[in-house]
């Protein structure tokens, strides 16, 4: 038998979540995670790379290009893991890009 509510109204049954299509929160979980992820990875190639390139003899933008991209992604992995996700994802490409920018100077 149908449910009512207190007007005498038919209340719309409670659907159970699919398994195929994840809830808002797992996928709200999932984009901080990945983000979070990504920028602790971006950030830690970035100052393997700019310790490589102070061995090496390279003007002194390149270390500090790779280590301000290093800086910046990993303040977008800070920012993924407390749900910021949309501006993780911009912080990590223009970290990206300041470790690209550095590099055309090698």
């Amino acid at each position: 038998m149908p449910e009512t509510t207190d007007a005498g109204t038919l209340a719309a049954p409670a659907s159970a979540p699919h398994p195929d299509f994840p809830s808002t929160e797992q996928e709200a979980r999932r984009a901080r995670w990945a983000a979070a992820g990504t920028g602790v990875l971006l950030a830690l190639a970035g100052v393997a790379a700019a310790t490589l390139r102070l061995t090496r003899a390279a003007p002194a933008l390149v270390p500090a290009a790779y280590a301000g991209g290093a800086a910046v992604c990993a303040l977008a992995s800070l920012l993924g893991s407390r749900g910021r996700t949309r501006r993780a994802l911009w912080l990590l490409v223009a970290g990206v890009m300041v470790m690209a920018w550095g590099d055309q100077f090698d």
